[in-house]
């Protein structure tokens, strides 16, 4: 794990005060059984999941690499599971063991193209054949705002979109051509863009991808 990927330090302090908002869509969410087996990755302090149990989900499981956000979780959302990811991306859980897995807002804090390539290898693993990957991230904006720090960050971290935020945080914004190349191994269901806010409040564009593991 490269240093720009390995932001524990960061999601255990500064982390812990953001608010996350990425809207799972309800007709992909219809699509799955209640007694479905689902993974939350990335789970923050488990809005999404709190979510997904809300909606009458009963097996919902989030992991996430911060204790500190974990800690809250189970706080607050205790009709779900909550664990720590000690070597990241491993989830000790067999293959196929999920029958759902979302990934929301999780790549923005993965700048690293073979870190992100692992996590997506890792959730093909642990998805059954047939079960669903259900993505939302953050497209490049095209905003003088963000289009100035991805040219000022270019040299640094070797990649354009890749930028660092003003409180500290490592975060990357991704082409299509990317995402489509990071989910090759996933056959594309449904995709759509939608308005979100960033975790600092800011107005920016997501897309939402409905993925199915062959």
């Amino acid at each position: 794990m490269s240093a720009s990927d390995d932001q524990s330090a960061y999601w255990n302090s500064t982390g812990t005060t953001k608010t996350f908002g990425h809207p799972p869509h309800p007709g992909w969410t219809a699509r799955l059984d209640r007694g479905a087996v689902l993974l939350d990755y990335g789970c923050g302090y488990g809005r999404l999941a709190g979510e997904l149990a809300a909606l009458g989900f009963s097996d919902v499981e989030g992991v996430d690499v911060a204790p500190e956000l974990v800690a809250r979780a189970r706080a607050e959302q205790p009709a779900a599971r909550f664990s720590v990811l000690t070597d990241p991306p491993r989830i000790e859980r067999p293959d196929g063991a999920y029958d759902a897995a979302f990934l929301f807002a999780v790549l923005t804090c993965v700048p690293d193209d073979a870190a992100q390539e692992a996590l997506v290898a890792e959730l093909h693993r642990v998805l059954r054949p047939g079960g669903l990957l259900l993505v939302s991230d953050y497209l490049l904006q095209p905003d003088e705002r963000n289009q100035e720090r991805y040219r000022r960050s270019e040299a640094g971290y070797g990649r354009y979109g890749v930028f660092r935020t003003s409180d500290g945080a490592v975060c990357r914004h991704h082409t299509r051509e990317w995402l489509s190349g990071l989910f090759a191994a996933f056959e594309t269901v449904e995709e759509r863009e939608v308005p979100v806010l960033t975790m600092n409040g800011r107005p920016a564009v997501a897309v939402q991808l409905l993925l199915a593991r062959p």
